[in-house]
């Protein structure tokens, strides 16, 4: 199967420095997919010349005129900006001309922009974003949602759970892949209302419900899938996010402490890079906009060429595993008024 993805080049913190050459090395690697460039003509072609891909028509560019810039506003990125690279990119996957796009622009103005353009899936409400941490069992957890919805129904969770029990289960190829629903604790009176009223339909939902789990259940992979809200889900991500930072950085000071911690720390070289190599962040660089008629990966912002191709990896992967399919046929298996609806994207 030929997979194509269309790339909007401009977005992140570095564009095209980054975007580009991560696309031309990527397709190096990979004689099954051809990417579309999306951005300023100009810009790309530069990056690809310095590049010089010899890769043909497998990378062709399509031109952007406008950039969302990273701390737009997305009502006005949505309104105002019909040509940016995102919305061409976006609207390259509805019309069927590629397969999926990835950016590591405006989260806010990627959702919003491929929520209109893209429309969600039958019985979805709100898209929400998902990505995977790595777990002390050389697993993953995919942790949905990551900061689209920060107030969210019982309904919303529930919604949330299918998607990402869909995911995983395509993703990591399990038949019945465990959900997990983030509370305080794990006994069943704890949390609030919402929450409380999410754990009861996920156990009526037919999933592979595993009760409530705490928030050191995402590292311990007690579970495959961990479902919360938006607001709760930035939170843990970001202190997480930190706390590795921060016992990074405390290692580092206590190895160049004195001579017996530098020499500590050559002898113990092999197994510092090893634990780097398992918990490096870049590896999981992707998360997946879910609910969508169409497949749509966000990319860090601060994203490297490594940590980018990650991302494209993920989108391909999404792509032949036909997630959004996965997830509308479960949805109407469990809400018969989210039966799939025609046309679907590719028609539109």
């Amino acid at each position: 199967m030929r997979t194509t993805v269309a790339v909007d080049c401009m977005g992140g913190d570095h564009g095209p420095s980054v975007t580009v050459p991560a696309c031309v090395d990527f397709l190096k690697h990979r004689d099954d997919t051809d990417i579309v460039l999306v951005g300023r003509d100009g810009a790309v072609r530069a990056e690809l010349e310095k590049c010089g891909s010899g890769l043909g028509d497998r990378l062709r560019l399509r031109p952007a005129t406008e950039v969302v810039r990273m701390d737009e506003a997305p009502a006005s990125a949505l309104r105002f900006k019909k040509d940016s690279s995102i919305r061409v990119a976006a609207n390259l996957v509805k019309s069927g001309e590629v397969n999926a796009c990835v950016s590591a622009g405006n989260t806010g103005a990627l959702m919003a922009i491929s929520r209109f353009v893209l429309k969600t899936l039958p019985g979805i409400d709100r898209p929400a974003i998902a990505s995977v941490l790595p777990n002390i069992n050389s697993g993953s957890t995919y942790v949905l949602d990551l900061g689209a919805n920060v107030d969210c129904s019982a309904d919303h969770l529930l919604q949330f759970g299918i998607m990402g029990a869909m995911l995983a289960g395509a993703m990591e190829h399990k038949e019945r892949p465990r959900v997990g629903l983030l509370n305080i604790g794990i006994e069943d009176m704890k949390g609030s209302e919402v929450v409380k009223q999410a754990a009861a339909l996920l156990r009526e939902s037919g999933l592979n419900f595993c009760g409530n789990v705490e928030g050191d259940d995402i590292f311990k992979g007690t579970v495959d899938v961990v479902v919360c809200d938006g607001f709760v889900g930035n939170v843990a991500l970001k202190a997480s996010e930190g706390l590795a930072q921060m016992i990074a950085a405390a290692m580092k000071e206590e190895y160049a402490r004195n001579a017996f911690t530098k020499l500590a720390a050559l002898v113990s070289m092999p197994v510092l890079n090893s634990l780097r190599r398992r918990f490096d962040h870049r590896r999981f660089n992707g998360a997946s906009l879910l609910g969508l008629r169409g497949i749509v990966v966000k990319s860090h912002g601060s994203a490297d060429a490594f940590a980018f191709r990650n991302a494209l990896e993920r989108a391909v992967a999404e792509v032949r595993n036909d997630v959004p399919r996965r997830i509308e046929r479960r949805l109407a298996e469990h809400l018969p008024q989210a039966a799939p609806q025609q046309p679907r994207v590719a028609a539109e």
